[in-house]
Parts: C-alpha cells; structure tokens; sequence
C-alpha cells in the first residue's frame, strides 16, 4: 500500500537524563539508523517528522523534513505525542534511556567519596504508552507502531517479548554487543520480527539498506 496519504513519525538517537549539570546519563546511538529510516520515509510520505535525541548536527542538517529535537526519554514521549494523528506510522529507532535520576543536583557533585550512589527511577516506555493511548482513544485506533529491540543477550527471545508486550506490528532486532555494526557505524545487520512472528533477516548492509527494506515491508503490511 502507498504511504503518500499517511503521516509517519520516527524517532532516532538517545537522550539524556542529567545526574547534575554536566553529567548524565545516556547510551551510545548515534541516530544514524533514526535519520536512514526518516529519510526512506519522507521518500514515500511527504508528511514525515523525525523526533530525536542529542545527536551530531551534521546527520540532520538541511533534511527537507520535520526535525524536532528533545532531550530526555519524557521529552521525546510527549513530543512524539503531541504529533501524533489518526492513520499515523510510528517508528521507534530511537534509543532512550530507560532510567533517570530521582533526584537532578543542582551543582556538580563532587568527588568527596570513594563510592558514589545514585538512586534512578525507570522512565516511562514510550511505545508501550502509544499502545495504552491507542486503545482508550478511537481517533488513535488505527495508528501502525514499529519498533526497535537492541540487544546483546537472547536477542530473539527479548525481541519478540518486546513485539507482544507493546502490541507492535513489528519489531527490527538487532545485536549491538559488536563493533562492526549497530550503534555508531554505518552498517546494521537486523532481523524482523511481525506481529505474526514471521521473521525476515537483513544481512549486515548500510543502514540506508536497511531502512528502505523497513519501509518496502512496511507498504506491504499497512
């Protein structure tokens, strides 16, 4: 099916939660993958947002789509929120960070201790709140969620748990425990997992491969 009279929000990088004002916490995405898949979009559907993390300047510069950008993993859920619309597509191949300090200090802390204890509350998960807000919202009911697994152990097992748990129609898996792929390169090696639990394996190719195999499957699936 065309995406042309779709709208279709990606998300990509990391963010950031602040432990003080010059450390935080974070993982290393770089967006890459993010930026690939909201380009392949926009190729397809001229209504494409991309909603992302820190990222380098560079890899966004002069997209002719929609860039917001956000720093923490709330900041991206109600930005992504605030976009979304009936018959909309969400890709989520960003990254956030899953816990956040409970407490921001408000000036550097300092190494006064050998030890230092940081107590962190889990953050909100961005794709299973979309699946709550499309079920008790009949506007919402025929939005499309993607999502991304990135994993180092079982990666497989905890993808398709992930594909289940938020009511995806499909899940890219990837491993990143490697160097020569996943977060930061160029290249990425994925498996895709439908709602069925149908699996498809991209060998490892460039990110830009990858995404538009994403988008060719999902113009067969929505």
């Amino acid at each position: 099916m065309r995406l042309e009279n779709r709208k279709i929000i990606v998300s990509g990088g990391p963010t950031r939660e602040w432990i003080d004002p010059v450390r935080y916490i974070s993982n290393a995405s770089s967006g890459k993958m993010g930026v690939a898949i909201a380009d392949a979009a926009y190729n397809r559907c001229i209504n494409t947002v991309f909603i992302h993390g820190p990222v380098e300047h560079s890899i966004i510069a002069n997209k002719p789509y929609q860039c917001i950008g956000v720093e923490t993993t709330v900041d991206m859920l109600e930005a992504i929120q605030q976009e979304l619309s009936p018959n909309t597509i969400l890709i989520m191949a960003a990254a956030p960070a899953d816990y956040a300090p409970v407490h921001k200090s408000p000036v550097k802390i300092k190494k006064n201790n050998d030890t230092l204890t940081i107590a962190l509350k889990r953050n909100p998960d961005i794709l299973k709140s979309i699946a709550n807000m499309r079920k008790g919202n009949k506007q919402l009911s025929d939005i499309t969620l993607i999502g991304f697994a990135a994993e180092t152990t079982n990666i497989m097992q905890y993808g398709k748990t992930k594909l289940v748990e938020k009511e995806l129609a499909m899940i890219c898996i990837n491993d990143v425990s490697g160097t020569d792929s996943g977060f930061g390169s160029d290249y990425n090696e994925v498996t895709i997992m439908l709602a069925n639990e149908e699996t498809i394996h991209l060998h490892k190719m460039t990110k830009k491969e990858v995404a538009e195999n994403i988008l060719q499957i999902i113009e067969t699936m929505v």
